[in-house]
């Protein structure tokens, strides 16, 4: 039972590194701010969208990375305790 017991702190240890990683790049893709000045055309208006949904995906891929990473240890804990009685 030990090995379950490292495959669920391994597995935990990788999916929150890999919501980091996520969230790391979702940071990285800033919007480009624009002057009051300036005026918008279409190009402008899909750029901003397609960055927009880009975040959003990374977002999404984070919270779930995020999600398995609370499963495994929630697992792991629980299966702590169920061989400890």
């Amino acid at each position: 039972m030990p090995t379950t017991f490292y495959i669920l702190d391994i597995a935990a240890i990788a999916t929150a590194l890999l919501a980091a990683w996520f969230w790391y790049q979702a940071g990285l893709r800033s919007v480009r701010r624009i002057s009051q000045f300036e005026r918008l055309d279409s190009a402008d208006i899909n750029r901003i969208v397609v960055a927009f949904n880009r975040n959003a995906v990374l977002n999404r891929r984070a919270a779930l990375a995020s999600a398995a990473s609370a499963v495994c240890f929630a697992l792991r804990f629980g299966a702590e305790l169920v061989i400890a009685k």
